[in-house]
């Protein structure tokens, strides 16, 4: 046997192809005299392969381990090995196995060939090796996946990136079906988080030297930092390799490689090892146990035994896991077919040839229908027991999904530094969420990168400045001294503190000679200025992105990105005010109502009778004349208002009912002072209308600025919009009303209404929000908006 290092990288990441089909022969057991049925199991593997070496090693080992502890069982697989020699269609079809056929290379279009195969002929094909998401059970349902699909590795890949706040990336694959089954699980994967992916770099399978350096070169070019090979080990070996010789591999530069390669490090080359330095990867969580100690501790001893002269892989290989948990689930689900026949054939099979009693293979052009095949792929579904590599149970024919290692690889050595699962996400702990341990980084960098260079080739950003008329205080051509620049405004300081707060400098340039229509309609048709001219090559190539008023719209976002809002959303009327402050000169009685001052009079009056009744016999002050006691009743009581009252009095009951009275004239007084005050000081501004339906029904004038798409959303007649150009113009036409040739009121977005307002605070007042909109946002024509949002 050769050395285990694969000619074509295709077959040691997967390792083979698995048909099955259903036999049953009689075998005598000597010992107990009990006759047990033979289950035979076609395997394809490569032997030149290294997974393929280990696969075949620990499938056996399983159906040692399995019978030795069901020794009762009544049935008895046999595995039945075809080396594929890297052709796995030529040895599926010399030779299809027509019994259990276990596993599924890497070649994606062989194995759809033996999956489709299984699928004619109803025969269960079981793969541990096959993990490319193209080969789906929903298209075969004969085909089951006992390994888990690169789909939920990219999920993980995914979540990676996020957590180190990576906005952009470039996957790197080979140009194979393997390679590229998984692109649009990564992509969907990084664009459901907003990572944007600005290219895909494919690279052949057998790409020399000089090409994979060629590509290399282009990428740097790019400015993205952060890169994710999913390819053989073979090419990521050599990519890696001249990625240091690019110099890739230097502080700055992140690099995620798919599992396969860390599992190998026994068997690479120093130099490959030392290429991998800070890479980080992702590998299937396997939980130890008592069990899958013992497992290694054996599984090495054999490998010494059947390879003396390799290289001494300390684990095996979470494909070599599956392979175990494989077998032992063929053998679990071929007990239960034949439990659940209740006269197993003691024969071949009629469809099986002579041929296939001795060698257990047979041609291609005589594979019949397999009369247990639909029973034996339900046991297989519905097989569940915890095994080496973790629980095993099929969930829509595939294995169920599984938490993820989070692997850096240091000195040669892979080193987990944290996990991530569906609960937790990326975690330093498997049970709860903690941070990541310390990763290093290419270039033995402890911080990690931005993951982009934004200096790459000395090339600036070039920022398009629409100017425009209307409200200068956003976007204004006007020298700064202190920028050097011709243009100024609310937007443009916005943008500047948001570059300025990004963690890596970003060079870009603003340039105000974009000169087209007013960008802030509210929704603008496919046809409108922003999309005809923002979609335009011509304009695209010259920007990359816009900063200024430009309102957010679902249609505008068709064509371009858009960052976050910086601004209040929503747009609202501007009407005038009318002041209902009283001007006539019996503004003092207003605070209190017609009922409270009667009955503060004949409490006075009230007041001053009690006060009479209890001094007039016992003080002098209150006697005389009637009209003089009259008169000292009225004055006595209406002068507590001010406290002036100079009669004494010398009944203690009369005391009593003064201190009282005296305490609620004081209240009542205070109140009236506060309500007075108040109404003398603070304008009563009230808007003169406050629904836009009012003005619809009164048929009134509606003013606008930009585009009147939303007005017509409104249902509001055109004949009834007048369009301006300014705030004095909105000015103008309040003032005038109308009747007067002006407008009832003006529709507009917040910012814009709040800026008028300001001006003219005393004439006008905004009402509501009366249709939302998305505010203004900076507009991207390459990465910028992902930056600043985040």
């Amino acid at each position: 046997m050769r050395g285990f290092v694969s000619r074509r990288p295709v077959f040691f990441f997967f390792c083979s192809l698995l048909l099955l089909a259903l036999s049953y022969g009689a075998m005598a057991d000597g010992k107990e005299n009990r006759t047990t049925v033979a289950f035979r199991v076609g395997v394809i593997l490569d032997n030149e392969t290294w997974v393929g070496n280990v696969s075949w090693a620990c499938m056996s080992m399983a159906m040692d381990d399995f019978y030795s502890t069901y020794p009762n069982y009544t049935t008895r697989v046999a595995l039945i090995g075809k080396d594929s020699k890297e052709d796995v269609v030529s040895a599926a079809s010399a030779g299809t196995v027509v019994h259990p056929l276990l596993s599924l290379g890497s070649q994606i279009v062989a194995a759809k060939f033996v999956a489709e195969l299984g699928n004619k002929s109803q025969t269960p094909i079981i793969s541990f090796s096959a993990t490319s998401p193209l080969l789906a059970s929903s298209r075969t349902p004969y085909f089951v996946r006992t390994a888990l699909s690169d789909a939920s590795q990219a999920q993980a890949i995914a979540a990676l990136v996020r957590f180190f706040g990576w906005r952009q990336l470039i996957p790197i694959f080979e140009d194979t079906d393997y390679g590229t089954g998984m692109i649009p699980y990564l992509v969907d994967a990084f664009q459901a988080t907003d990572e944007r992916v600005p290219y895909r770099s494919m690279v052949p399978l057998m790409a020399n030297d000089d090409q994979i350096l060629r590509e290399l070169y282009s990428l740097k070019t790019m400015g993205t930092r952060v890169f994710v090979v999913h390819a053989s080990d073979e090419l990521t070996t050599r990519l890696l390799l001249k990625a240091r010789e690019a110099d890739m591999m230097q502080e700055g530069y992140a690099w995620i490689v798919t599992y396969g390669l860390t599992d190998r490090f026994g068997v690479l080359d120093v130099s490959a090892i030392d290429a991998m330095h800070g890479v980080l990867t992702v590998k299937p969580y396997i939980l130890g146990s008592i069990r899958h100690g013992n497992f290694s501790t054996r599984w090495s001893e054999r490998f010494r035994r059947d390879h003396p002269t390799a290289k001494l892989v300390q684990q095996p290989s979470v494909y070599a896991l599956w392979a175990y948990d494989t077998a032992w689930a063929m053998a679990l689900a071929a007990e239960s077919v034949a439990l659940a026949s209740r006269t197993p054939s003691t024969t071949p099979s009629p469809y099986l040839s002579t041929a296939a009693n001795n060698s257990s293979l047979m041609e291609l052009e005589v594979l019949e229908f397999s009369p247990n095949g639909h029973r034996l792929l339900e046991s297989m579904q519905g097989v569940k027991f915890n095994g080496i590599s973790g629980k095993f149970e099929l969930k829509d024919g595939q294995l169920e999904s599984s938490p993820f290692e989070i692997i850096n690889v240091v000195g040669g050595a892979a080193k987990r530094v944290g996990f991530w699962t569906t609960e937790h996400g990326v975690s330093g702990d498997m049970n709860y969420k903690a941070n990541l341990k310390d990763v290093v980084w290419p270039g033995n960098a402890l911080a990690a990168p931005n993951g982009i260079d934004w200096e790459t080739g000395g090339k600036k950003l070039r920022i398009g400045v629409p100017l425009k008329k209307g409200f200068s205080e956003f976007v204004n051509r006007e020298w700064n001294p202190l920028m050097r620049r011709n243009v100024s405004g609310f937007c443009i300081e916005v943008f500047d503190l948001v570059m300025a707060s990004l963690p890596y400098n970003v060079p870009y340039e603003l340039v105000d000679s974009f000169d087209f229509k007013p960008m802030h309609a509210f929704y603008d048709s496919v046809e409108s200025t922003l999309a005809r001219h923002l979609t335009r090559k011509k304009e695209l190539k010259n920007f990359d992105a816009v900063v200024g008023d430009v309102t957010i719209t679902p249609n505008r976002s068709l064509y371009v990105d858009f960052s976050v809002p910086f601004t209040e959303v929503g747009t609202s009327m501007v009407v005038p005010v009318k002041d209902d402050r009283g001007r006539s000169a019996w503004i003092f009685l207003k605070p209190l109502t017609t009922e409270l001052w009667l009955a503060t009079g004949a409490f006075f009056i009230f007041t001053g009778l009690v006060v009479w009744v209890l001094e007039h016999r016992v003080n002098d002050s209150f006697r005389g004349p009637p009209l003089h006691q009259l008169g000292t009743i009225f004055y006595f009581s209406f002068s507590t208002l001010v406290f002036a009252h100079k009669e004494k009095v010398t009944s203690n009951l009369t005391r009593v009912v003064v201190i009282i009275w005296v305490f609620v004239v004081l209240i009542l007084t205070s109140s009236y002072t506060a309500s007075l005050t108040s109404m003398l000081t603070v304008q009563q501004l009230h808007p003169t209308v406050t629904n836009v339906h009012d003005l619809i029904r009164n048929g009134e004038y509606i003013g606008y600025m930009g585009d009147p798409s939303i007005l017509h959303l409104l249902n509001i007649d055109k004949s009834k919009l007048r369009r301006y150009e300014s705030p004095d113009e909105y000015d103008e036409a309040l003032s005038k009303g109308s009747a007067k040739g002006g407008v009832g009121a003006i529709i507009d977005e917040i910012p814009y209404a709040k800026v008028f307002i300001s001006k003219y605070c005393g004439k006008y007042t905004i009402v509501g929000n009366i249709y939302r909109t998305e505010g203004f946002g900076f507009v991207s024509i390459t990465t910028l908006c992902c930056l600043v949002s985040s």
